[in-house]
Parts: structure tokens; C-alpha cells; sequence
């Protein structure tokens, strides 16, 4: 069986990668150079869970029943479902190899809390809740982790205003991750190796107003302004490391989940909603408050929202919802009448906005779990949604929930190495092609609803 690496690097920016820090990246530029790189078009919408899951089952978010990084409880107007490794039904890239025999090591790829047994290792990636609990497979796997690195750490929190707290633990988090990479990479007979970094994700929302000149909160001079460059470059010395041990030895796949660009602001959608009349106040907040603290007449409310990279607007119908007030026979004209008065909507000085709206099933072939009725990207994501209501505006210059200078992009990067190929070349591919491709690799059946021939199209 054919080895792969694959390197996730979460958030990783084609253009940066590969133009504005291209000559300060050796590692991943000379690879680059010998083998075919690229845009990877996330999936819809572009965030993390579900990307990462679409990426290693080839599935859309539609068919994961995976719309974010909170699932709505069906019927229910703000309770919400953390996803989990329970969530992903379909196949992923590392059961296809356990099943003609192959072993895997896999790290920090979300969301694979609770660790279930696969043939090889495990440790599990954000939104693990502790690491006092077992995030590991098996679970010896934990003592030897520990005994390398001492206490593991899955993610760091960014949304804080004292960004050298961030750095240093984002570089603290990375540097234990690779530790615990290369171990693996050395100590076990894996065919198929997959590690997520979430450190360049965490550092680029908390940093990209110190770098970016375009961004609104941006101070020339400022003592921030090469820490997104120094991260980079980190992460391409480590990788270095990395491809200094499988060389002439694997396929090597760099990729990313999503983009990253400025973020302009929040917009507070569920306040838009209650002064356009579709969400209904019993009595309107006089201070900041989430939508399970608001007074709301839910048996007069139209339709809400929850925020997140974009917004998922809920229709209130009558049978589906505890306190439904729109007739099933009239969803389909209220939800046209949501989705044209969305596009209407625009900035804060009048400027007109690229507002995307699109309906679930026009893009999934599937719409399982609790889907929402409309998905809508404002601004071309360059503003936030914010759920909160009483700000006294509808909008804010950085999110209801803390700082934060970054939203996600539609295109991630990828960066294919084959040493039996020798190929340079650019190309672009979708999120949704990378399983097939890894299955391709290793000579294995790809599953019978996936590309084929990606290989030959590539090289």
C-alpha cells in the first residue's frame, strides 16, 4: 500500500502561501515546485466543522447532517447539539484503509472527540472538551503522549484582547503538536498519516487586523504586524522536519479547510430581523442578550437566526416548531421574501453589500439532521453574524462573543508532492476531492459515488 502524509494546516491562505510569504516558506515552496498545488475549494458554508469531515469522507455537509459547529435540536428555537465523532456516519479516508488491512495514525482532526477505535491511533482534535477526560486510541496512547509532551493541548481560545496570550500559546499548542507528530511518524507502522494545526486558525482570527493595512482596525507600525508571517514561517520549518522523515518514502498532501481575509464587522441579524417584523419582541432588551435570554413571542416570530462565518436563518412553521406561525403553504413565499430582503441589506455608511443567499437542498443532495431554511453569506462573508440583540446598532466592528479580526474564505490551499511523479504544475480542486484523491494514492477502490481519475488529471 502506498504511504500518504497529510499535513492540515486549518485556514491556511493560498494567497499568502503561496505569493506574498512564497520566498520565506522554503519547505512547503520547494515541494510545491516539484508537484501540483492550488486553491481547494472549501465546502458551503466554509467552516471547520463541517469542512474537515467533508474533506476526509468526501461528503457534503448536507449529507453529514453537519451545517456548523452547532447542530439545532430539532423543534427547538435555541437549544443546539455540539457535534461529535458520533455525527460523522459516513466513511472516512482512515476506515477505508483499516479495511483492506492498513493501519493509521490520525491527530486533531475535527470532530473526532469522543477517540473511536480505528486500526491504528487516534487523539482527538478540537472541541474536545478536557484532556482530563481520554481524548486518545487507544487509550494507552494518552501516557505515552503525556510522557512526551506532558499536559497535551487540543486548541487555544482567541478571543481575547491580549494577543501575546494567544501567540505564545498558539506556538506552545503547535510545538506540542509536532513533537507528538514526528514520535508518531518514527514509532509506528502507519500507511496513512493525517495531523490538523489549529494554531494558524486561532492566530490569524486574533492577528489579522495587526497585518492587514486594508483592515479597518488596523494601526500602521504596531508591534503585531509580522506575527502572521513569523507563523508561517514556524510552520514551515516544522513541516520541514516533518518531510525530512518521510522523504522519497510518501505522498505528501498540504491542505487547508478554508481561506481567511478581513472581517469588516458584525451584523446583528436576529435585531435586523425583529425591525424588518419577521422575529417578534415581547419587550425590546435594553442591554446585549442572546437569543435564549430575549423576550421573544415566538407564536407571532417568523423566522431567526444563528450566526457563525455565516448565517443560518429558521423559519418558524406551524407543525415543525413548538410554537409555529407560518402555514406550511405559505413557507415557500415567506422564505423568498427572507432571502430578497436579505440581499437587500447594507452597510453601515450605505455601501451596497455581495450578500449570497442559497436554499440547502439547491446545493447538497441531502439535507439530513435539522437543516436550516436559508444560508446566507453577508457581504461575501465579509461581515459576521452576530445572534445577539440590544447592541443600539446592527452593527458592530467586531463580534457579540469577543475580539476577533478574521472570517473565513471560500478556498483553502492544497499542495500535492508524489516522488514517482516529478510533475510541477497549478491546478484547483474541491474539498470534496481530497478522500478520493488520498484512495487514489494509496491504490485503493475509491467509493463508488467519488471522483475518479484524479490522478491522471492532476499529473
Amino acid at each position: 500500500m502506498r504511504r500518504v502524509l497529510v499535513v492540515g494546516l486549518d485556514a491556511a491562505v493560498p494567497d499568502l502561501l503561496f505569493n506574498e510569504f512564497r520566498d520565506e516558506l522554503p519547505n512547503i515552496s520547494e515541494i510545491a515546485e516539484k508537484g501540483v498545488y492550488g486553491r481547494l475549494r472549501s465546502c458551503d458554508p466554509p467552516v471547520t466543522i463541517p469542512a474537515w469531515a467533508c474533506m476526509v469522507t468526501g461528503a457534503t455537509p448536507g449529507e453529514l447532517g453537519l451545517y456548523g459547529f452547532k447542530g439545532r435540536r430539532r423543534g427547538s428555537y435555541t437549544e443546539m447539539v455540539l457535534p461529535s465523532s458520533f455525527s460523522v456516519k459516513e466513511r472516512k479516508i482512515w476506515d477505508h484503509v483499516g479495511d483492506v488491512g492498513g493501519r493509521a495514525c490520525v491527530v486533531g482532526v475535527p470532530p473526532t472527540y469522543p477517540p473511536q477505535p480505528i486500526k491504528g491511533w487516534l487523539i482527538s482534535g478540537m472541541m474536545t472538551p478536557s484532556t482530563k477526560k481520554n481524548y486518545t486510541y487507544p487509550v494507552s496512547l494518552r501516557w505515552e503522549v503525556e510522557r512526551l509532551v506532558g499536559e497535551y493541548v487540543v486548541d487555544v481560545p482567541f478571543r481575547r484582547s491580549d494577543a501575546n496570550s494567544v501567540l505564545r500559546e498558539a506556538y506552545e499548542m503547535a510545538e506540542k503538536r509536532f513533537k507528538v507528530v514526528e514520535h508518531l511518524l518514527k514509532s509506528k507502522p502507519w500507511d496513512f498519516f493525517m495531523f490538523v494545526e489549529m494554531g494558524l486558525d486561532r492566530v490569524q482570527h486574533a492577528l489579522w487586523k495587526y497585518f492587514d493595512k486594508e483592515h479597518h482596525l488596523y494601526e500602521p507600525g504596531n508591534e503585531h504586524e509580522d506575527a502572521i508571517r513569523n507563523y508561517y514561517k514556524f510552520l514551515d520549518e516544522r513541516i520541514g522536519r516533518l518531510l525530512s522523515l518521510v522523504e522519497g518514502d510518501a505522498a505528501v498532501l498540504i491542505v487547508s479547510d478554508h481561506g481567511a481575509k478581513r472581517m469588516k464587522g458584525s451584523f446583528c441579524v436576529n435585531q435586523w430581523l425583529a425591525e424588518e417584523g419577521y422575529l417578534k419582541l415581547e419587550e425590546a432588551p435594553d442591554r446585549p442578550v442572546g437569543l435564549e435570554e430575549a423576550k421573544i413571542d415566538w407564536s407571532r416570530t417568523v423566522a431567526w437566526a444563528w450566526g457563525g462565518p455565516a448565517v443560518q436563518l429558521f423559519i418558524n412553521v406551524k407543525g415543525r416548531e413548538r410554537s409555529g406561525a407560518v402555514d406550511p403553504s405559505d413557507y415557500e413565499s415567506v422564505r423568498e421574501q427572507l432571502a430578497r430582503d436579505l440581499e437587500k441589506i447594507g452597510g453601515p455608511n450605505g455601501e451596497r453589500w455581495n450578500t449570497k443567499v442559497f436554499r440547502p437542498e439547491e446545493v447538497y443532495p441531502a439535507c439530513r439532521g435539522s437543516p436550516p431554511d436559508l444560508i446566507a453569506y453577508l457581504d461575501d462573508l465579509h461581515w459576521r453574524p452576530a445572534e445577539s440583540l440590544g447592541h443600539g446598532s446592527l452593527y458592530l466592528s467586531e463580534t457579540d462573543v469577543g475580539p476577533d479580526s478574521a472570517v473565513h474564505d471560500y478556498d483553502g490551499v492544497f499542495v500535492l508532492y508524489d516522488p514517482e511523479a516529478g510533475v510541477r504544475k497549478e491546478a484547483s480542486l474541491s474539498i470534496y476531492d481530497v478522500a478520493p484523491l488520498v484512495l487514489e494514492l494509496m491504490g485503493l477502490s475509491t467509493p463508488s459515488n467519488a471522483k475518479k481519475g484524479l490522478l491522471e488529471k492532476l499529473f
